[in-house]
């Protein structure tokens, strides 16, 4: 069996990371398929990719994997449609860049022949699907009737490991992997914004220490930018050689009440990462937004090589920023 089975280790509840956050409500197949959905799952797309252009195996860590696959037709994700305004949109289009066409790919094949695509994948199923046979995945979800869907999705795969255990716990156990390569997606709720991006500092900061050349990729939620500049600050001083952070906005980010954009930062970006990610990026609010307020933003927080500069805006030299 590939990969170590961790699910035994002491856990210290007391110290936990998450026992300053409220308890969890959050359930993806409500929003499952929706643009955050496209960003992140393209910018996973592109990180396994380069995690394959090595032949030595690699293990994929998912600190909130959810239940890995969603029912696009069920009462949850019916209730919000968001994914009429994501992958609904871009499933019918045409001319996509080759990292769209790719994850695109990725969801027919989830669907297994269903042109109608009832189907949308999880972060923990688009792993599995693109990893090879001697790659690994550990995938963690606190809540139980999730860890127990996604546990039956897998139950077949020996690649994968599923955990039932809190993810920030679980990622300082988990690095490094007996592989040595590999990625964290860290993919949290923020049912509390500003009080999970402080967690999620915590916990980075003790994994990075254990495993600094992990590559680390953050998922966030945008609705106020001055809830996020302080994140992209800790970044940009943690010591990491090369952070890159990929957004979408479809509307103005001066909204605490909705969903405006959503972002994915990169600690330890792999070498081009931002010449793969940029076609794709710049056609997302094109397709998915209203002209005059979308736009994306591709910024390199910190690019090894070059004088470390925190970017937040258009006028810094290492951040492209389109409508």
């Amino acid at each position: 069996m590939v990969g170590a089975d961790l699910s035994a280790i002491p856990r210290q509840r007391a110290r936990t990371p998450t026992a300053i956050l409220p308890g969890m409500n959050y359930r993806h197949a409500f929003h499952a398929g929706n643009f955050a959905d496209v960003l992140k799952h393209m910018v996973l797309v592109a990180l396994i990719d380069s995690l394959k252009q090595k032949s030595s195996p690699f293990c994929y860590i998912d600190t909130h994997a959810g239940r890995g696959r969603y029912d696009l037709r069920g009462a949850e994700a019916r209730k919000t449609a968001e994914s009429d305004e994501g992958f609904g949109i871009l499933k019918t289009a045409s001319g996509l860049p080759p990292l769209l066409w790719k994850w695109l790919d990725v969801v027919r094949a989830c669907n297994a022949g269903d042109e109608s695509m009832r189907y949308y994948p999880g972060s923990p199923w688009i792993a599995a699907h693109l990893m090879r046979e001697g790659d690994s995945a550990q995938l963690c979800e606190l809540q139980v009737g999730e860890s127990d869907q996604l546990r039956q999705l897998f139950h077949h795969d020996p690649r994968v490991h599923v955990h039932q255990r809190d993810g920030y716990e679980a990622m300082k156990a988990f690095v490094p992997p007996k592989e040595k390569r590999g990625l964290v997606l860290i993919d949290p709720p923020f049912e509390s914004q500003e009080m999970e991006f402080r967690v999620i500092e915590k916990s980075l900061k003790a994994a990075m220490e254990k495993w600094p050349g992990g590559i680390y990729a953050i998922w966030y939620p945008i609705k106020l930018r001055s809830q996020v500049q302080p994140f992209h600050r800790w970044l940009g001083k943690s010591g990491a050689k090369r952070v890159l952070v990929a957004e979408v906005l479809l509307r103005p980010d001066d909204s605490p009440l909705r969903l405006n954009g959503t972002g994915v930062a990169i600690v330890n970006a792999p070498w081009k990462l931002d010449e793969v990610l940029r076609d794709s990026l710049r056609v997302l609010p094109k397709l998915l937004g209203t002209p005059g307020e979308s736009e994306y933003r591709l910024t390199w927080l910190v690019e090894e090589g070059k004088d470390e500069a925190p970017a937040h805006g258009p006028q810094s030299p290492h951040s492209v920023r389109r409508r």
